[in-house]
């Protein structure tokens, strides 16, 4: 019974190993890195080589008695307006997440302190992820399964699949 379930899992795993696997990844952002949530600094620049994706998380660290983190309207992002905020996203910790959970513009500004005034303010357009890699034209793999690195791709791993379904359909047998 142990080796029937030893094969089992091997196979399991063989195919775990074979299959094509997509990982796509929520990202937390520290905003700002290592200098975090403060004035006197361009979060501009800071976001400028940076692309947010659907269900990336931005992470305020901050002085929780100075600051906070509002969301507010394109127009009172501009002129540092916390006003009429469209989210109060400070809990009272320092320690702030904003789910990017809709692919749309998010202002950010920070409404106290005059933070805002001193830079704190976050403009960021979240983005659909981009689809995951095509699979290579079936010509261009015709080429390659010839070659010496094609070989490995191509047979290898194939042949220990039906090793593994060929040695656990033998232990089958001989408990039957």
């Amino acid at each position: 019974m142990v080796r029937l379930a030893l094969m089992a899992s091997a196979v399991v795993l063989a195919f775990l190993a074979a299959a094509p696997v997509t990982e796509v990844a929520a990202k937390r952002w520290i905003v700002g890195d290592n200098k975090f949530w403060n004035p006197n600094i361009n979060y501009t620049i800071w976001a400028k080589d940076k692309h947010f994706y659907l269900d990336d998380w931005l992470y305020f660290v901050y002085e929780r008695n100075q600051y906070n983190v509002i969301e507010v309207n394109e127009t009172n992002y501009i002129s540092c307006n916390a006003d009429n905020p469209i989210a109060n996203w400070s809990r009272g910790s320092g320690r702030d997440v904003v789910h990017l959970n809709v692919t749309r513009h998010y202002y950010l500004i920070s409404g106290s302190g005059g933070g805002c005034y001193g830079g704190m303010k976050l403009d960021v357009l979240v983005e659909k992820p981009p689809p995951p890699p095509t699979a290579a034209p079936i010509k261009s793999m015709a080429r390659r399964a010839f070659s010496d690195f094609g070989i490995a791709h191509q047979f290898v791993i194939p042949v220990a699949v039906f090793t593994v379904i060929g040695t656990m359909w033998d232990a089958v047998l001989r408990f039957c």
